[in-house]
């Protein structure tokens, strides 16, 4: 079986270039950040400082994240060298937080979660121990199944509303501190896999297992 000829110097002559190059760019750190005319921002030594309608926060990043207002109403992130693959990394997170940032202080972040069970209620109530520091004076009263209420403290950083007996609201400025304080709730009645019962967080879909009956 003999090759066609020029068919080898083809395949020589083919270039990767284009695609090496298009991996050294974080494709969500590049896209620019808007900034609403109600949001302060302000850069500090050890990153940046938000400030909204909803009160304040820092994004702190290494010195190597650049910052760039050029553009009006806009910010761009950008790193030192976008070769180095930690920094190309931290490019796309910096981004993320800053602009997770700018929305919790505007609008705020809420995640409900669904109480699903027979039985299964939840209540807003005072906790006995009163307001203290870092806490509301507020608690959760939950039935989940077991002999016993579960009672869930809420910190001052989250707000709770119950709009039904299964359905809780849980909002904060803070998206990452948020998703904690659910995953917290969450833990006291994970999900099952053969009804589903359990305490469901946002969007999350339970997947059912198929039992095998004799």
């Amino acid at each position: 079986m003999f090759a066609r000829p020029g068919l080898s110097t083809a395949f020589r002559t083919f270039s990767t270039s284009a695609c090496r190059s298009a991996n050294f760019i974080s494709n969500i750190g590049k896209q620019p950040i808007k900034i609403p005319a109600n949001v302060n921002l302000e850069p500090i030594p050890t990153g940046l400082a938000v400030s909204g309608p909803l009160g304040s926060t820092s994004v702190p990043f290494p010195g190597f994240v650049k910052l760039d207002f050029s553009e009006p109403e806009h910010l761009t992130v950008s790193v030192e060298d976008r070769t180095h693959k930690t920094q190309r990394s931290i490019w796309g997170r910096t981004r993320t937080l800053i602009a997770n940032a700018i929305t919790g202080l505007t609008d705020g972040f809420t995640t409900p979660m669904y109480l699903v069970g027979v039985g299964y209620r939840a209540a807003l109530e005072d906790d006995p121990m009163g307001v203290r520091p870092g806490w509301t004076g507020k608690r959760l009263n939950m039935k989940l199944g077991f002999s016993h209420p579960v009672y869930v403290p809420i910190p001052d950083y989250i707000k709770i509303e119950v709009v039904s007996p299964t359905k809780i609201l849980a909002s904060g400025t803070d998206k990452q501190i948020l998703g904690l304080f659910t995953a917290a709730v969450r833990k006291n009645r994970p999900p099952e896999p053969y009804k589903g019962k359990g305490i469901i967080v946002g969007q999350e879909r339970v997947k059912i297992k198929n039992v095998r009956k004799k």
